[in-house]
């Protein structure tokens, strides 16, 4: 073990796996928070000072703020994909490199995405809880009827790495895929997933199963609304595993009880942990705790990426997923 005098001082912001902490632990000197919940401001603020490094989740905000009080603070890494819960610019103004996850969640997230999508569609949680609540008392035939996958058409909004895994998932649906990006994808990409880029009024007119894959910009906030979501078939379906805010819940909400599109399925929400309560009473909207990265595997190898891009830094070296390179080119 290196000695202890030369080592970085890092803050943990949360419980992560063990193998994740023995990796910390064995190059810096390491404050771990072992709460249930995140740290006040403040506290999180006091227990950064003095460190360089600070590894985080997406429920710990590291705004203007916070930067300023931690003058020593030199990176940010969010055991995530997206970074919202960070201020970027701000960061970058700072010299603070931030980190994220990307890649190594990206095949559990496609499972878990047709996990979402079968699901809704062919009403699980529904009939789980018919069998629990002791209905099912015969086979019938016009019990719990759902919508078939195999042969429909997908539309995937957003299609990078984890739209472009939930679409070669499809292949074995022999569905038809159609896909809404701002950059193409390629010949080679749309020949391999036997999918088609057109614009979004399309394939949400055309699509029988949509899925959200899209970062959270301002241009894509709300993306779902009362205008979008009348553009799908009524028998329809949308899948969100991206971010909460593509979607307006209370626009969903009412196109559910309205029937508009035929159901839902959902792990990330507008304002997480909070579910918009108009949801939480319709039997055709599925409603995850934002899991989709959830296997024990993945989220191991997201908390150790993490934790060396931290490490990375500290030590002069390129982290492997910076998001703000242009701050290391610097130093």
């Amino acid at each position: 073990m290196a000695d202890t005098a030369s080592r970085p001082a890092i803050l943990i912001s949360r419980i992560l796996p063990e193998e994740s902490l023995r990796l910390a632990r064995t190059r810096a000197e390491v404050d771990l928070h072992k709460g249930d919940g995140p740290l006040p401001k403040g506290e999180l603020a006091a227990r950064l000072g003095g460190r360089a490094g600070l590894v985080c989740l997406i429920t710990d905000t590291i705004d203007e703020a916070l930067l300023a009080a931690c003058p020593d603070l030199r990176v940010v890494s969010n055991v995530a994909v997206g970074f919202n819960n960070i201020d970027l610019a701000a960061a970058t103004r700072r010299g603070v490199v931030v980190t994220n996850t990307p890649d190594v969640l990206t095949e559990t997230t496609a499972d878990f995405t047709w996990t979402l999508l079968m699901a809704a569609a062919r009403r699980l949680v529904e009939a789980d809880r018919y069998v629990r609540e002791g209905r099912f008392t015969q086979w019938e035939l016009m019990v719990l009827l759902g919508g078939d996958v195999h042969g429909k058409t997908l539309g995937v909004v957003g299609f990078g790495r984890i739209g472009r895994a939930v679409a070669r998932r499809a292949l074995g649906f022999n569905m038809r895929v159609l896909y809404h990006d701002a950059a193409s994808a390629g010949r080679a990409v749309e020949q391999e997933l036997r999918a088609s880029a057109t614009d979004l009024e399309t394939l949400l007119r055309e699509s029988d199963f949509v899925t959200l894959h899209t970062p959270l910009l301002p241009e894509t906030r709300h993306l779902i609304n009362a205008r979008t979501l009348g553009m799908m078939k009524p028998t329809a379906y949308l899948i969100n595993a991206s971010r909460g805010s593509v979607v307006e819940e209370a626009a969903l909400a009412e196109a559910l009880r309205e029937g508009r599109i035929a159901g839902a399925a959902l792990d990330v929400y507008e304002h997480e942990p909070q579910v918009h309560p108009d949801l939480l009473g319709l039997p055709n909207v599925v409603l995850a705790p934002h899991i989709a990265s959830a296997s024990h595997d993945t989220r191991v190898q997201m908390a150790n990426l993490a934790v060396e891009n931290c490490l990375a830094v500290l030590e002069g070296r390129t982290p492997p997923t910076p998001v703000n390179p242009e701050v290391l080119k610097r130093r």
